[in-house]
């Protein structure tokens, strides 16, 4: 793909040298490189170099060449739900029991290869950049990067805790109506996939719950959780650790009576964008594997 970014020096930037700017617009070292070997920088429509200095009324032309696809993750036809898509990022709905990345017993049953299929259709390269990671059985709205600027700024942001995250679990028992689970979570010792809440050696991990209502016939309740950190499996272990745990997960709560995966969905993402700054909100409905928990059902 191609990619053409175009910026106006302002009064302000005047004075800056090419590389200074492109660095404080979230360009890395390595980017700035491959632009300049690449030719991929000017001016006023003349080339340009990175020690050059700016001046206001100038106007600095980028143009990011992508060409090369992840050839190892092989395309197949499988659910990619997209609920935006521009030149530089994706909102994608993942369903449930969908891995994110090829791995051993999972070759082409993944997000990863059904992002290749849905970019092979359009004929167009695409180099597999995920942002903000789910878990296989944990439905909703993830990230994925269009070319690697978009990718460096957004996994800053997401280091930052710049990208606002909520999620909608189903909980057993009554939730308190409010509450701030802040519990360290480290291996569970001889696994390789569980954790655990670990005051001695875990890393900090801080959820917070809110009760949206509780279903006193099934003895469950429906819970909005925000994530201030994103330690794995943290708020499935957050919540078996406060003694609400998530039905139908297969780890902490093996009990498949209402569900056949954890009751977790990822409802809504915030952030700005990438590129334009513009404020994005995106939210998906609970799933239909969910929705028993809603009054009336």
């Amino acid at each position: 793909m191609i990619r053409r970014l175009t910026y106006s020096i302002t009064q302000k930037e005047s004075g800056m040298t090419v590389q200074d700017f492109l660095k404080s617009r979230g360009y890395s070292h390595r980017m700035i490189v491959r632009l300049r070997e690449k030719d991929g920088i000017q001016v006023d429509g003349r080339h340009a170099i990175t020690p050059q200095r700016l001046s206001a009324g100038e106007t600095l032309q980028i143009c990011l060449k992508e060409e090369e696809s992840s050839e190892k993750i092989a395309p197949f036809p499988l659910p990619f739900p997209v609920v935006y898509e521009d030149e530089d990022l994706l909102v994608i709905n993942k369903p449930a029991g969908m891995p994110i990345h090829p791995s051993q017993g999972n070759h082409d049953n993944t997000l990863a290869n059904a992002a290749a299929w849905y970019f092979s259709r359009k004929n167009e390269p695409f180099t597999f950049r995920v942002i903000n990671r789910l878990d296989r059985d944990t439905t909703g709205l993830l990230i994925l990067a269009r070319h690697s600027l978009s990718a460096g700024i957004l996994s800053q942001m997401a280091a930052c805790h710049e990208i606002r995250r909520e999620y909608l679990a189903i909980a057993s028992g009554l939730v308190p109506e409010c509450c701030t689970i802040d519990a360290p979570i480290g291996r569970v010792p001889g696994s390789a996939i569980m954790r655990q809440v670990d005051y001695a050696a875990g890393e900090r991990a801080v959820t917070r719950c809110r009760r949206l209502l509780y279903r006193p016939d099934l003895d469950y309740s429906l819970v909005s959780l925000r994530l201030e950190t994103g330690r794995t499996h943290q708020i499935r272990v957050h919540m078996s650790h406060i003694g609400h745990p998530l039905p139908g997960d297969f780890l902490y709560c093996p009990d498949f009576r209402r569900m056949k995966r954890q009751a977790l969905h990822s409802r809504r993402l915030c952030f700005s964008h990438p590129i334009t700054g513009r404020k994005l909100s995106f939210t998906a409905p609970l799933p239909k594997d969910m929705q028993w928990i809603l009054p009336g059902r």
